[in-house]
């Protein structure tokens, strides 16, 4: 099947794209664009790997679904379009990062700002109905998506694979944790924020890595 995605990513998932369960997946995906109200836009499905080559991954940080409400979801996990209000869970992300590193919160929740320095940003589910969270899940995507981080975890080096939550946890399970550096702590929804997320230290974590292997920090 011919996907269109960039290419490298391509080149590494080929294999899943002929599988009878992608198949199945987007078959019902195209009738879901067809009949109903589904984010993100159609062309921006695979974002986050267009923006962010496999080869130019240094982080990858796991979410779970689109956001779902109008205007929001873009492709990139936890990240929402120029001027559209940040989500609470975003809210606290930019709170985590002025407490961690000093910056400013940012006047964009728009985050491609990360994924082209290095940051994929990957839900476990890459599309969902208006309005209904968790619509798409069980439907192939989780599948698709625990390839995508097998083959970083095999095929790359020293990454930060950043996992907040419990779900993103199981989703992570089998990450090879001599070859990366694996950060977990609650979710940054505000139902878990103060249960841990809140003072991570994440950022700096993550660039402290970096550096110790010789790649540039993120400019959070």
């Amino acid at each position: 099947m011919d996907v269109k995605i960039e290419n490298s990513w391509k080149n590494h998932l080929q294999a899943e794209f002929d599988k009878d369960y992608f198949i199945r997946l987007t078959d019902f995906v195209r009738e879901e664009y067809r009949t109903k109200r589904i984010y993100p836009p159609a062309n921006q499905i695979f974002n986050a790997f267009d923006k962010c080559p496999f080869d130019k991954v240094k982080v990858v940080i796991v979410g779970q679904d689109p956001y779902h409400e109008p205007g929001q979801a873009h492709g990139l996990c936890f990240s929402v379009n120029d001027d559209v209000p940040f989500p609470p869970s975003l809210d606290n992300i930019f709170k985590e990062i002025r407490q961690d590193l000093g910056t400013e919160v940012p006047k964009s929740g728009n985050l491609e700002r990360w994924a082209n320095q290095g940051v994929l940003l990957l839900n476990a589910t890459l599309t969902v109905q208006a309005h209904k969270a968790g619509s798409h899940q069980h439907k192939g995507w989780e599948e698709f998506t625990d390839s995508v981080i097998y083959s970083l975890s095999n095929e790359r080096e020293n990454l930060v694979f950043i996992l907040w939550g419990a779900y993103a946890q199981r989703k992570g399970e089998n990450i090879d944790a001599n070859r990366h550096l694996i950060l977990k702590s609650p979710h940054p929804s505000p139902l878990s924020a103060h249960r841990g997320f809140f003072g991570n230290k994440h950022f700096s974590k993550a660039n402290d890595y970096l550096l110790q292997h010789s790649k540039e920090p993120i400019d959070w």
